[in-house]
């Protein structure tokens, strides 16, 4: 990968929550040419159509707990950019889909930023039930809200039944660059 596009995509797995989740949602509305949603509730729309956008970056597990004899090398390991996994890569991972609120939109675009490439789905609200894992509570006490996880147990189901498009960095940095 050209430099360019290892830092861009270096500089996406460093934003925090908010942020990286704002590049998803652009990613996503410049697309499938989607428009803001103009409500809260949900991020974007397709017509009438409420759309929601979730995406994760997929990263090796921690290999062990941080304790005194290996805290300066768990600090080094933690580097989002060694962490980083390829599309192809058999490691452990586990990237949470989370704050699903079902009652809030018709269509989610979800995903994965690995580091050679991103992975973009799409399933209807009443098909979010059946994703393996789905739990329709999220914290203790939480009502209409749940998750899901991809990891290498329920990736191939995404990939075969929801996976949508598939991007190079140097494809989706062309694309926000327009």
């Amino acid at each position: 990968m050209e430099e360019k596009y290892e830092r861009f995509r270096d500089g996406i797995f460093a934003l925090h929550t908010r942020r990286f989740g704002t590049v998803a949602e652009i990613m996503v509305k410049k697309l499938y040419g989607l428009d803001e949603s103009g409500s809260l509730a949900y991020d974007k729309a397709e017509g009438d159509k409420r759309v929601e956008v979730k995406f994760s970056t997929v990263l090796r597990e921690n290999d062990s707990t941080i304790n005194e004899s290996n805290i300066l090398d768990q600090i080094d390991k933690a580097n989002f950019a060694r962490r980083a996994m390829n599309s192809t890569d058999s490691g452990k991972f586990d990237s949470n889909i989370q704050q699903i609120k079902r009652a809030e939109f018709d269509k989610l675009y979800y995903g994965l930023f690995f580091a050679d490439q991103v992975e973009i789905y799409e399933m209807d609200m009443n098909e979010v039930g059946n994703a393996p894992g789905y739990s329709n509570k999220q914290h203790r006490g939480n009502e209409g809200e749940g998750q899901f996880h991809l990891s290498p147990k329920t990736i191939e189901y995404h990939r075969q039944n929801h996976l949508k498009d598939t991007l190079t960095y140097e494809e989706l940095y062309n694309l926000l660059e327009r």
